[in-house]
């Protein structure tokens, strides 16, 4: 994001978050968007900041779940554009794909409707946070691997320490905030 858009969304996203402390284990400071989603307001400028930075840039906006469908719906919406939904293992109706990825203790899976993605689309992935860059991974892979471009990933929160850009080379990531 150029700095004005990146300074913008970082200002609407730091002024309307809410930092919980040993959550969801202690030691843990979790941090709530669920205030700037509450605000009409400061939402409505987001989606706006960011449909501005990503107009005739993307063809398609993909949505990890849960949180990313949140920003991915009226993103996808004020550009005019279809929503693909990029979700958890078991939780689409068939025929979709798959992509197994390693957590800290064990794996999970991500899936797509392949209908959902056409070759050559440039496809924008949304989500809340990249923090180990698992999810977003294989996000990436899915898409990838159904022939269309990954445009770039954006994410509200960037959890720093946790280098998930390193899982994701060559491509543009960009945040809204890095902790």
């Amino acid at each position: 994001m150029s700095n004005e858009l990146n300074s913008r969304i970082g200002n609407l996203i730091t002024e309307n978050l809410r930092e919980i402390p040993d959550f969801p284990e202690p030691g843990v400071l979790f941090r709530d968007i669920t205030p700037l989603l509450a605000n009409g307001e400061a939402f409505g400028k987001l989606i706006d900041a960011l449909a501005e930075h990503y107009r005739g840039k993307v063809d398609a906006i993909a949505g990890l779940e849960s949180r990313g469908f949140i920003l991915a719906a009226p993103l996808a919406i004020k550009l005019g554009l279809g929503m693909i939904t990029i979700r958890k293992a078991g939780k689409l109706p068939g025929p979709v794909i798959g992509v197994d990825y390693d957590l800290e203790y064990g794996s999970a899976r991500m899936e797509v409707r392949p209908d959902s993605i056409h070759e050559g689309q440039r496809v924008l992935i949304i989500d809340d946070v990249l923090a180990t860059g698992g999810t977003a991974a294989a996000a990436v892979e899915l898409v990838r691997g159904l022939g269309a471009e990954v445009a770039g990933i954006t994410v509200l929160l960037e959890l720093e320490a946790l280098k998930g850009r390193d899982k994701l080379p060559g491509l543009i990531v960009e945040s809204g905030v890095t902790f």
